[in-house]
Parts: C-alpha cells; sequence; structure tokens
C-alpha cells in the first residue's frame, strides 16, 4: 500500500469527523468564488456607479473572508491533529519514519483541501448565477444575466485557497516534530488551562459588562464618557466586552455550577451530578473558545442587523429628505398621467443672512406656500403665522437637537425675527433645495429682497412604479435641478442591496464556522469521554438518562456563546438605532431569529453526533 492509498483510506475512515469541516470550507469558496465573480463580471460592469460600488464591496469582503476562512481552517485543523496524534504516535512506535508520517499528514490535508476546491468551484460555478439573480434582486434591478464563466475568478480563488490549504498541511507536517511519543500518546488528554473560579471574580465579570453596556448606550454627544476618551470609546467597550464575556464563561458560569452542585436536592436527582462537573470543566477547557464564538456571534448580529435594518428602511430613507415625486426648477412641464395626485408650483427666495461672523443661506416662503406644500405631504402640525407677523418657522431636515446648535432668531434685512416653531423634516426634496428653510408672512415675503426662482413639484400616487417617467423627465434639458424619489430610492436600494448581499452571506460563513468550531470540540470530547459513558451504561444507566445529560450539556455549550451574543448584538443595535433615530427592532428581530435558527441546527446535529459517539464500540 503506497502512502498515497494510505492518505485516502484514512481520509474515508474519518470522513463522519470531516463533514462539516469539509461542508463549512466548500460554502466558503462557493461564497469567495462568487464574490470574485460579481468582481470580474462584465454584467456588473454595466452598471457604470454601480459597478464601482459593487466592486469595491466585493473586494472589500473578499479580502475579510479570506482572513476569517484562513484562521478557521488553522483553527480546525488543531482539533484534527490533536485527534490523531495518537494515530501518530502508533506509527511512529511501528518504526514508520517521521518524514513519511509527516509527508501523509500532509498529503492528507492537502487532498482534503483540494476536494474542497474542486467541489466548491463546481457548485460555485452552478450557483453563482443564482447568488447574482438574488443580488439584482436586492437591488431592485431587472436585468437578465448570462452564465458565463469567470476565468479570472477561477483562477484568484485557486491561489488564495491553494495558498491557504498549503499552509494547513505543512503546518500539519511538523507536529510529527514537535511532539516526544509519550506526549502524543497522551495529548487527547491534555486539556486547555483551567482557571479557578472566584466570587469576586464572577462580580468582576458581571460588572465589567453591564458597564460596557452602560457605556454603548451613551449618548455620544451629550455623554461626559465620550468628551473624556473620545475615539478611543468603541474600542473601550468592545475590551471590556471580551472581558466580560471571558470572565463570564470562565468565573460567573462557573460559580453558578458550583452553587448547583452544593445543593443536595438538584444535585443527587438523576445525572444532574455528573452534567454539572462536565459542565464545569467544559465550560472551563472552552472559556477562550466560548468568548471568541461570543465575540464573532455579536459582530455578526450586529453588522447583519445594522445592514439589514438599512434595507429594510430603504422607503423611509427616501421620503425623509425626497418628500415628493419629482422636483425641479425651471419652467413647468405638463405630465399627463391619471397617477399625479397634486401638481404644485411655487416661488422661493434665496437670502443670506449674518449670524456671528458667518454667512448662511436660507430658501424663504410665504406662509401660503408652505401651508399648499405642507397639506399635500399631510403634515398635521401646520403652524400659521397670521397674527405673528415679526415671527418666522424655520424648516430645516437635518436638525437634530443632540448636536444642532439652537437658533432662536434670525436678523434679515436689518428685522429680527423670532423663530416660532422649529420642523426636523423635508418641505422640499433636498437634491433640488439642500438648505434650511424659512417661512415668512405673505405681506412680509413680498417686502423681502433676494434671488427669486420658480420651482415646481409633483405627487404620484405610488412613486416607486414611475422610473420611466423619472427618466424622461431627467433628460428634459430645461428642468434644472431635477430630483425624483424614485431613481434616489433606487440608487440607495442598489448601495443597501448590495450591502444586505454581502452582510448575509458572510454572517452564514462566519455562523457555518463558529458552529462548527464547537461541533469539532465536541466531538474532540465524546471520543475522550466514551469510558466514562461505558461504566454508566454498565451500571445501568437508562439511554433516556444518558441522552438527557448530553442534551443539557450541548444546550449549556451552545446556547451560552449564543444568547450572550444576542445580547451583546441587541445593545449594539439600540446604541446604533439611537444615534440614526430609525425604528430598527423588526428587521433584527427577523435577522435574530435567522442566526438562532441556523444555530439550533447545529445545536441537533451536535447531539446527535455526540451521542452515536459515546455508544460505539458495544457501549
Amino acid at each position: 500500500m503506497t502512502l498515497f492509498d494510505l492518505a485516502v483510506k484514512n481520509i474515508r475512515r474519518n470522513m463522519k469527523n470531516y463533514g462539516l469541516y469539509i461542508g463549512a470550507t466548500v460554502f466558503s469558496i462557493i461564497i469567495y468564488f462568487t464574490f470574485a465573480t460579481l468582481k470580474h463580471s462584465d454584467d456588473i460592469s454595466v452598471l457604470a456607479e454601480t459597478s464601482r460600488q459593487v466592486k469595491g464591496i466585493m473586494s472589500g469582503s473578499a479580502f475579510v473572508l479570506v482572513i476569517f476562512v484562513a484562521i478557521f481552517i488553522l483553527y480546525s485543523n488543531t482539533f484534527f491533529m490533536k485527534k490523531r496524534k495518537q494515530e501518530v504516535a502508533l506509527y511512529s512506535l511501528l518504526g514508520v519514519r517521521k518524514r513519511t508520517i509527516g509527508f501523509l499528514l500532509f498529503f492528507e490535508n492537502m487532498m482534503i483541501g483540494l476536494t474542497s476546491l474542486l467541489i466548491g468551484m463546481v457548485l460555485g460555478f452552478f450557483l453563482s448565477q443564482l447568488f447574482l439573480a438574488i443580488l439584482m434582486k436586492l437591488m431592485g434591478l431587472d436585468m437578465a444575466f448570462t452564465f458565463a464563466f469567470s476565468g479570472s475568478a477561477v483562477i484568484e480563488t485557486v491561489m488564495v485557497f491553494f495558498l491557504i490549504f498549503l499552509v494547513t498541511s505543512l503546518l500539519g507536517y511538523r507536529v510529527i516534530y514537535q511532539f516526544k511519543l509519550i506526549d502524543l500518546f497522551h495529548a487527547a488528554k491534555k486539556g486547555e488551562d483551567q482557571p479557578k473560579a472566584r466570587l469576586i471574580a464572577a462580580l468582576i465579570g458581571v460588572l465589567t459588562l453591564v458597564l460596557a453596556y452602560w457605556l454603548a448606550l451613551q449618548d455620544l454627544m451629550t455623554s461626559a464618557a465620550w468628551r473624556i476618551f473620545g475615539l478611543a470609546m468603541p474600542l473601550i467597550i468592545i475590551g471590556l466586552t471580551i472581558l466580560g464575556s471571558y470572565l463570564l464563561f470562565n468565573s460567573v458560569l462557573v460559580y453558578v455550577l458550583n452553587t448547583l452542585k452544593k445543593r443536595a436536592g438538584w444535585a443527587w436527582k438523576g445525572l444532574n451530578l455528573m452534567t454539572a462537573s462536565q459542565l464545569l470543566y467544559r465550560i472551563r477547557a472552552n472559556a477562550k473558545t466560548l468568548t471568541i464564538i461570543a465575540t464573532l456571534s455579536a459582530t455578526t448580529i450586529t453588522a447583519g442587523g445594522a445592514v439589514f435594518g438599512m434595507y429594510y428602511n430603504t422607503d423611509q430613507n427616501v421620503e425623509e429628505y425626497i418628500p415628493f415625486s419629482f422636483m425641479w426648477k425651471g419652467p413647468q412641464y405638463e405630465i399627463e398621467a391619471d397617477a399625479v395626485e397634486a401638481t404644485l408650483d411655487f416661488e422661493v427666495k434665496d437670502i443670506r443672512v449674518s449670524d456671528n461672523d458667518m454667512d448662511r443661506e436660507y430658501y424663504v416662503i410665504d406662509q401660503s406656500t408652505f401651508t399648499k406644500l405642507a397639506e399635500t405631504l399631510n403634515w398635521n402640525d401646520i403652524e400659521s403665522l397670521s397674527d405673528k407677523a415679526n415671527e418666522v418657522l424655520l424648516i430645516d431636515p437635518f436638525y437634530d437637537e443632540r448636536w444642532s446648535e439652537p437658533i432662536d432668531e434670525i436678523v434679515i434685512e436689518g428685522t429680527a425675527f423670532p423663530i416660532s416653531k422649529t420642523y426636523a423634516k423635508s418641505i422640499f426634496n433636498a437634491e433640488t433645495l439642500p438648505g434650511a428653510v424659512l417661512v415668512i408672512e405673505d405681506e412680509t415675503y413680498q417686502g423681502l429682497t433676494g434671488e427669486t426662482a420658480s420651482y415646481h413639484a409633483v405627487q404620484m400616487d405610488d412613486y416607486k412604479k414611475h422610473a420611466a417617467l423619472s427618466e424622461q423627465l431627467a433628460k428634459t434639458d430645461s428642468l434644472e435641478n431635477f430630483s425624483s424619489a424614485v431613481a434616489n430610492y433606487q440608487d440607495l436600494l442598489r448601495s443597501s442591496g448590495a450591502q444586505l448581499f454581502v452582510g448575509s452571506f458572510l454572517g452564514l460563513v462566519f455562523l457555518l464556522a463558529t458552529g462548527s468550531i464547537i461541533f469539532f470540540k465536541m466531538m474532540t470530547e465524546a471520543e475522550e469521554d466514551k469510558d466514562k459513558y461505558g461504566i454508566l451504561r454498565k451500571i445501568g444507566v437508562s439511554k433516556k438518562e444518558m441522552k438527557r445529560t448530553v442534551r443539557y450539556q450541548m444546550g449549556m455549550i451552545f446556547m451560552a456563546p449564543l444568547l450572550l451574543g444576542l445580547l451583546h448584538g441587541t445593545v449594539a443595535l439600540i446604541a446604533f438605532s439611537n444615534l440614526l433615530q430609525m425604528n430598527l427592532w423588526v428587521p433584527i428581530l427577523w435577522w435574530m431569529l435567522a442566526y438562532a435558527l441556523v444555530y439550533t441546527i447545529y445545536y441537533f446535529i451536535t447531539v446527535r453526533g455526540f451521542y452515536r459517539t459515546i455508544n460505539q464500540e458495544g457501549i
């Protein structure tokens, strides 16, 4: 039997252990190949500005994916090598040279990597059309794509992943030279360091997380903490969150389990004592891994929830700053369509006001124009200046009381006008008339000097349905400063759609990787626990009790980082929502539900695999 034949046989025998590893790697290759295909796609190139945007997003995302996949593959290989060290020791004991064993491990890992690469490339080629269709749907584009083969994407994907697999294979080759024979035989029994849990450490862990959450929810502009720490604040929050997560796993949960063990009524019921004892070991031994997984989960949930939230609120973002379907400066243009709900012609004066050695530009309209525009937009807080000739209304869509400087009065042509009310929303399309607007009583308006211009606004029944009309109007030379709600909506949809596409698939890759890491960990420990469960079976413990203790232990290992990641993500997304003054709860809950669902599937796969492993060899 040749070395190659032995490598193939070993892979077949260990396929159940490599299954999820290969699956997660193949999926990563598919996603990377899709990103590379999009980056080099001729179909994307015809989208002009969108092409540069998509290619930039895909290039950055592909780089992040490569870094993460490389770390995941290197991390996963440490578990496989730990599992195989006894086998390697046996080869050495039988007289096989270290160099030969090293080549065997090298061939095995390269064969697994190249097989995953081949499968991923083939599936990626066939699935790339589906992913392209998903991207175009998210971006709101209706285009027919050709099923094209991208040689550049193939070469880029092969080079990147071949290099990753080559490095991991060389590391496997070096394993045999790093350990003595006795170390290899006992490697499976060597766990990670197990720091002792103390009450003070548990309290510090809880207080650290509370402090991190409190800092994260502080207002950016009014918080004293932000003034003190400045740009270092996000790093402080992240550092406290990671430290608190580690202490939670390493001390808080351990302290809670030790407390439960001391309660005789609970500890001596069924296998509770054994369950708690094994959980103590697993949580202590895997505290670093669980911290990494909780942090990655929080990052994925936060990024994915924020991107999905922005995509979900695209309509709101458009309507907030582009309230009219169409608006332009210049002559009137007759639109003959049944869908027209309102056509408004109005006059605007452009004035400059000196304020604290600064000149500010304002658009000024009279009370009648304001009332007409506000009623068309269904404003329910229209204020009249009929009895307040010496006052004005201020409309500033970008006003935010958290950081905007308050203005009590405005001096126009030597006369001071107190501001009666401030509206923090748009009455004009921001692309046509950007900036703040003043509303003045009709007679006072007529006496103002300043450049006067005529504007026109059109409100349609559903602005999204009139893309063709928007393109027609945009090509009309006489319409200056033309703005369109549907054009703005399409631009935002393309941007947020591309981000959602990338965020969703990267999030899924991260989720598969973190779930696989826990699976590998638990399968390694299942091999170590065979004898313990064999003894339980021999003394009469039922299968039902054994299944129950496995479910409880796996449930804690899976649920602890998931719940903590969801909690971290929730706090981060609340801070994000408060910063943008947007309600993101609906998309956030959907995103979290999808994340938890995939994680739950991993839980059931791990429980099944763990139970099957401990019941091997007649146990």
